[in-house]
């Protein structure tokens, strides 16, 4: 009986797996289908150019998130300032700033004529201001727009880490005689490695996968050859040869990220004596400069954006009523909640699956299928469209069968299909982050009060994973709030949400009536991580 129980939490934790590798494997097996003389074109052209531009703004975002999700994570969780309180969650508001958003807000209010320039206008009167106003276009444009969008991935794992940090860490460095800078490098940044490193994981895919920012500064990345690839030359193989390229970098960074780690412990031993750190209170010109760094990251990351929306949406009230907010809000919630029901399930189902089983290959398969996140969202729908039209012509129909295209294609179950398998890496890792707090001896002492694991899972697993869960649910609900080219390409026929009305706004050069549709994503969105804050961002001994 406990072999059968075991074999059932390994075989649903392979069927996950398998579901959400088939769309990565027909990406990698389109690899060796015949392209069109695209390839060719491309590889005599701007392939090069592609390539350079990808690793530089690829470089460009993780030393910018790097150094503002860290630092105002360090800031946050070792000292006390005026306002320290409130920046420790607003620092997170900016998850509800798309990147494409962001690129129009930068783009309208330094452009010629903008916003910026109205501003100085109405202020100093008529004169030449735009050969002053500074212009944030182009890959440096794009950077920061994906940064600022961004950076919350890595200050809300590296906040957690520090948060947890013993006391008795810090005093070492005083005994050691380090001063705080040296001991920041030396002892509390490489404690917190593991977290941070895993903060910039995300940020690298959501970077390598990013479409609308890209779309709209006119950059040529990679992501640019695989839509110039699908959509201008209609040669699906050369995309996916692309997004190979794309998955196996990001598998070999999860695969040197996982090796990284894989003696360290996260769990708290009861013995070891933890102790809880004092923040050190600052005073005089170290808490000016400490509030103004996280003012002035939380202004540029999320007042601005959502000030240059409402200035668009204020002064443009005809473009509200051209909008259906309560339809695109009920369809928003929809998917939010169907495919964040799903995911939660599954991942939960598969973390569990592989603590029982410790198989190395489900370990590889897990490993594999949360790669998935590395594919652009385009590139995964028409993966998912591919292999659906396959399936139903040569299985479907050779055994006398209705064809099932309709099911999947241009439907809300197509659809969440396609946002499980790519948003399966959030989920997956962020309740792997939880277990990885819970120490083995947990389990075997619930199997010796004669708990089965089912009973392990539900009572014990599940209750402490409470936060764990209410993360991945945000990390999910942001996701696909912003999420655009799977749901322009496998939503069901007059079926919008805020993305999609903002960018087919914007497609079209009317970006003020993007405004409308953006507002409402980021409020709801802003919505969403205001009242989960309290949970993400406990403190033991506020």
């Amino acid at each position: 009986m406990f072999s059968n129980k075991l074999n059932l939490w390994f075989l649903s934790s392979v069927l996950i797996s398998f579901l959400v590798i088939i769309p990565i494997l027909t990406v990698s097996l389109s690899f060796f289908e015949d392209t069109s003389r695209y390839f060719e074109i491309l590889k005599n052209t701007f392939l090069y150019e592609y390539i350079l531009n990808s690793l530089s703004l690829l470089v460009g975002v993780l030393i910018l998130t790097f150094i503002l999700g860290v630092g105002s994570a360090y800031i946050v969780s070792f000292y006390k300032f005026p306002g320290v309180n409130f920046f420790k969650w607003a620092l997170i508001l900016s998850f509800a700033i798309p990147p494409y958003i962001y690129a129009y807000s930068l783009f309208a209010f330094f452009d010629n004529y903008g916003t910026a320039f109205t501003i100085l206008k109405s202020i100093f009167g008529d004169g030449e201001y735009n050969q002053y106003i500074p212009k944030f276009d182009g890959m440096f444009g794009l950077i920061l727009s994906i940064s600022f969008s961004l950076y919350a991935y890595v200050y809300i794992l590296a906040r957690s880490s520090f948060l947890y940090q013993s006391q008795n860490l810090i005093e070492l460095g005083k005994n050691l005689g380090f001063s705080k800078i040296k001991s920041f490098f030396s002892i509390i940044l490489p404690a917190a490695r593991p977290a941070i490193v895993a903060g910039l994981s995300l940020v690298a895919m959501e970077t390598l996968a990013e479409f609308g920012a890209v779309d709209f500064f006119s950059v040529n990345t990679l992501t640019t050859g695989i839509y110039n690839a699908w959509i201008t030359f209609d040669d699906l193989a050369f995309a996916n040869r692309i997004s190979f390229f794309l998955l196996l970098f990001i598998f070999i960074l999860f695969l040197t990220e996982n090796l990284s780690r894989k003696k360290a412990k996260y769990h708290l031993d009861s013995r070891g004596g933890f102790k809880q750190k004092k923040k050190i209170k600052l005073s005089g010109i170290n808490s000016f400069f400490a509030f103004s760094f996280c003012f002035l990251l939380f202004f540029l990351s999320f007042l601005f954006p959502l000030g240059q929306m409402l200035y668009w949406t204020i002064k443009f009230p005809e473009n509200f009523f051209d909008v259906n907010v309560i339809n695109l809000l009920l369809n928003t919630l929809y998917l939010v909640t169907l495919s964040s029901l799903v995911l939660i399930t599954f991942a939960l189902i598969s973390n569990y699956g592989n603590r029982v089983s410790k198989n190395k290959t489900l370990n590889f398969l897990s490993t594999l299928s949360i790669s998935g996140y590395a594919i652009p969202g385009v590139i995964l729908a028409v993966a998912f469209i591919t292999f659906i039209a396959w399936f139903d012509n040569n299985i479907i129909k050779s055994l006398g069968f209705l064809s099932i295209k309709k099911v999947f294609i241009g439907s809300i179950l197509g659809l969440v299909i396609v946002y499980f398998i790519r948003f399966y890496s959030l989920a997956f890792n962020g309740i792997k982050s939880g277990y990885e707090k819970i120490n083995i001896s947990v389990d075997e002492s619930a199997y010796l009060l004669g708990y089965s694991k089912r009973k392990t899972f539900a009572n014990i697993h599940i209750p402490y994973l409470r936060n764990s869960l209410l993360f991945v649910v945000i990390l999910v609900s942001l996701e696909i709030i912003r999420e655009l080219p799977i749901t322009l390409v496998l939503r069901p026929f007059n079926f919008e949400t805020f993305a999609t009305t903002a960018y087919i706004s914007a497609s079209e050069d009317m970006l003020e009536a993007a405004a409308v549709p953006s507002l409402f994503l980021i409020l709801i969105a802003a919505f969403f991580i205001t009242i989960s804050s309290n949970y993400i961002l406990k403190e033991r001994n506020d």
